[in-house]
């Protein structure tokens, strides 16, 4: 699921001031949790703090991606549905108690996280979850962002196989399908044979939702609850009428210790919930609260079922080139408006020049760029750098990638990548050499399988197909894409040297969005002889130690 293309409609005078506010200020985002160790060469941006505005515009230098990678036979809605939200932002005073920006009147600026910093849906109070609702579940109320989803055949056919796909796991089973969007996999789930299906959307969409359902002929199977899971109560009447039951081992009394009715009578929960990089949004949090409140605890099941983050190194120049000339034209651009102004109008500008390039470099070198990149980019194995059981993960699972419990950073998840430069004499192997390496690509896969949890995978019933779903390369266009992250200056591979790339990913949310993250990537390279046997012995070079920290935006 992904509140990440498109949004708000705006009119021709709106839209200039937004693309020309986007322009001047570029579209910084988000690094203000992380901080560079001393000893490391980096390129860290300073803190901010953000309002987002969804819009259909498409950057220059994604179009250009786009009008080299697509084909002829793409529609053009595409160009848009997976291109990057422009982010108007304003400088964070930072403090030891605060992270909140003040405006002129002296009040608190509206964040997208509550005070313990959960996504505003859990705990967070009345002007959190408004502000939530504004940035983050609006888009999801228009048709034009689910018919993006919808045409993703990949995504599509994947669901459907697990649900349609295993009809007798289904049948006569009580399912959730959290997020329903347009419906339609709950939808499926009615079609598959289950009794009763609950389908919860927090936006207006459930109004859609509902009309879907009543025109398939599942309005007697199917109910749309509007509302967010965390605060949703399966309707009294259902207890009697679908005949909901718990697990047998749960309390008679259907009461749980705090007092309230216990509601774990579903079967199947199924939830497309994944963002950019598996993580962004946070919607997994949604997902485990709902498992915890209405899943029965051993015999349930979580459609998907497992969850697989990879990075992989990767060659990607012509982009890399591109970002790296659109952030030096910016810079030329400034130089001739401080001189303008200088000359025209008296006032010296040249102050700013520095603001304004780290403004730029966040905007163009260090924001990851969604890709649809092809198999013969990948320069080595990709590396899992997070695995989630979605039966027994927990929302400190979600906070991200490589932390320390509780903490907003840790000792990051490991990778260590050989690149080798092959000879031009290997023609049994291609022939010539690749690379460079331009940066890092980052994806991510979901399978629909049985549980394999120790509480569960003998007491659940057995998924007889399984279905996957993968965003990686090997698959080609999905909605997700992979997220890219550009090196400010590649690393070179010579003939017959093998590159080894050595380091850790960190995956943090942001202070001000508990909906958007920071990556960190800490990593050295090195080259040895490929003939060489010993990856650390023979080394003849090794570079410094670098840190880097993009926004995914």
């Amino acid at each position: 699921m992904n509140n990440k293309f498109v949004t708000t409609r705006v009119g021709g005078l709106a839209r200039t001031i937004i693309t020309l506010l986007a322009a001047a200020s570029s579209s910084s985002l988000l690094h203000q949790n992380l901080r560079p160790s001393s000893s490391s060469s980096s390129l860290v941006a300073s803190a901010f703090s953000v309002t987002s505005i969804h819009t259909r515009s498409v950057t220059t230098s994604a179009r250009r991606q786009y009008n080299r990678r697509s084909d002829n036979n793409r529609s053009n809605d595409n160009i848009i549905q997976r291109k990057r939200h422009i982010n108007i932002i304003q400088p964070l005073k930072m403090s030891s108690s605060t992270t909140t920006t003040k405006n002129d009147e002296g009040d608190a600026t509206f964040a997208n996280a509550s005070a313990t910093k959960n996504i505003p849906t859990f705990d967070g109070d009345e002007k959190a979850k408004a502000t939530d609702f504004a940035n983050y579940f609006s888009a999801y109320s228009q048709l034009y962002h689910q018919k993006q989803m919808l045409t993703d055949h990949n995504r599509m056919a994947a669901y459907h196989a697990a649900i349609v796909g295993n009809s007798q796991v289904f049948k006569d089973k009580v399912v959730m399908d959290v997020g329903t969007g347009s419906g339609i996999l709950a939808c499926w789930a009615a079609q598959a044979g289950a009794k009763r299906v609950y389908a919860v959307e927090y936006t207006d969409m459930a109004h859609h939702a509902r009309n879907v359902v009543r025109a398939n002929g599942l309005d007697h199977i199917v109910t749309v609850i509007q509302g967010a899971v965390e605060e949703v109560v399966l309707p009294e009447e259902d207890w009697e009428r679908f005949g909901l039951t718990l697990q047998e081992e749960q309390d008679e009394q259907q009461l749980l210790p705090d007092g309230t009715k216990d509601q774990r009578v579903v079967d199947i929960i199924i939830s497309e919930w994944m963002g950019y990089f598996l993580l962004r949004e946070s919607m997994l949090d949604s997902l485990v609260r709902a498992r915890d409140t209405f899943l029965k605890p051993t015999s349930g099941l979580m459609m998907p079922s497992h969850a697989t983050m990879m990075i992989a190194p990767i060659v990607d120049e012509e982009e890399r080139k591109h970002q790296q000339n659109d952030y030096a034209a910016g810079m030329e651009d400034w130089k001739e408006f401080a001189e303008t102004t200088s000359n025209l109008y008296g006032v010296d500008m040249s102050v700013l020049e520095s603001n304004f390039d780290r403004e730029q470099k966040e905007y163009y070198v260090l924001s990851s760029r969604w890709a649809e990149l092809p198999t013969s980019c990948l320069l080595a194995e990709c590396a899992v750098v997070k695995e989630l059981d979605m039966h027994v993960c927990t929302v400190e699972d979600a906070r991200g990638v490589g932390l320390s419990v509780g903490e907003d950073e840790g000792n990051g998840a490991p990778f260590d990548f050989d690149v080798v430069g092959r000879s031009y004499a290997d023609e049994d192997d291609g022939g010539g050499l690749a690379g460079p390496i331009s940066g890092f690509a980052g994806w991510f896969t979901v399978d629909f399988k049985s549980r394999t949890d120790d509480a569960g995978k003998d007491v659940a019933p057995q998924i007889p197909n399984p279905a996957y779903l993968s965003t990686g390369p090997e698959m080609g266009y999905t909605h997700w894409g992979q997220q890219v992250f550009h090196l400010p200056s590649a690393i070179p591979l010579l003939a017959d040297q093998t590159t080894r790339i050595q380091g850790t990913l960190e995956m943090m949310r942001t202070k001000d969005s508990a909906r958007l993250y920071n990556v960190r990537l800490r990593f050295s390279s090195s080259r040895r002889r490929t003939s060489s046997q010993d990856r650390d012995g023979d080394v003849l070079m090794k570079g410094k130690p670098e840190e880097l920290v993009y926004q995914i935006p």
